[in-house]
């Protein structure tokens, strides 16, 4: 009765009360060298990194301001950079640690996004992974962090050299969940990092999932309703008070015989705490739009 008493507790938490998105403004219009006119979202921070083209800076790409659970990329992205994930396997096993578990009640209490566990649980990391960034797990970000690195401290040092790895010199880590607001990025800094998680298989075959069956949790679901729709394969969405409404979007297109492959940010949408993320998704989803309809006519 617990173990179902924690199951759906759990349910409850990870769902993402979506709201209504508000009809958006008119787009910001922008001329690029190398696409021309793009439509960018009028609030916030947009930025775009196709392949083949490259950086394509939109209105405050370079503006560093709190991402919110958007910072789960980079945590993926270092959890597989040391611990690799073969196609179908599921990786070593983690044991919550009892301290761990415990805090759950007080997490909850404090609006945190999480997944149920239960002190002595393994999960491995396969399943881990898909609690990180399906319905953006902040309780397991910091138990990643603790595994593979030893201390959430430590962990976030390895973020912030993976960073400046990957060229991401205005991105500023200080926690492995997004939900301090002083871990802070630029759209220009997140599609770059995008661009390299994308060609991570494992990592992107999890982002492209729409639900999973994690341990004690049961079956989660991805925030990012966009999955499936202009073949959209990722990446994650982000929200609080702070960061506003925010979303990664990633996309395959077929150019005759070579994909391309679209990375597109849109940070700091606004609206209610009901009405941030879809406000984001939709801006989002729109941005993808405009810069297929750009990629076309540079391709005329």
């Amino acid at each position: 009765m617990l173990a179902a008493l924690a199951c759906l507790a759990g349910f409850a938490i990870v769902q993402v009360t979506t709201g209504s998105a508000k009809p958006l403004p008119a787009p910001v219009i922008r001329h690029s060298q190398r696409l021309g006119a793009v439509a960018w979202p009028a609030d916030g921070e947009s930025a775009a990194d196709i392949s083949g083209v490259g950086l394509v800076p939109g209105p405050g790409a370079t503006r560093p301001v709190p991402i919110a659970s958007v910072a789960k990329v980079m945590t993926a992205y270092v959890i597989l950079r040391d611990h690799p994930l073969a196609a179908g396997a599921s990786g070593p096993l983690i044991t919550v640690r009892p301290q761990e578990a415990a805090a759950y009640a007080s997490q909850a209490r404090n609006g945190d996004s999480l997944v149920p566990v239960a002190a002595g649980e393994t999960i491995n990391e396969r399943h881990a992974l898909e609690a990180l960034l399906l319905p953006s797990a902040d309780n397991v970000a910091w138990i990643l962090a603790r595994w593979d690195a030893g201390s959430e401290a430590a962990f976030v040092a390895r973020m912030n050299t993976t960073a400046r790895q990957l060229g991401m010199t205005a991105t500023t880590y200080t926690d492995p969940s997004g939900l301090a607001a002083s871990t802070t990025s630029t759209a220009a800094d997140q599609v770059r990092l995008g661009m390299a998680a994308m060609h991570v298989p494992a990592l992107a075959a999890i982002a492209a999932m729409p639900t999973a069956v994690v341990p004690v949790a049961g079956v989660v679901r991805n925030t990012n309703t966009l999955l499936g729709q202009d073949r959209i394969a990722g990446l994650k969405t982000g929200s609080t008070q702070a960061a506003g409404g925010c979303v990664v979007i990633a996309a395959w297109r077929q150019a005759g015989a070579r994909k391309i492959l679209i990375v597109a940010a849109t940070f700091g949408q606004p609206g209610t705490a009901e009405t941030i993320l879809p406000n984001a998704l939709q801006a989002g989803h729109r941005l993808l739009l405009a810069l297929d309809r750009a990629l076309g006519h540079s391709r005329r």
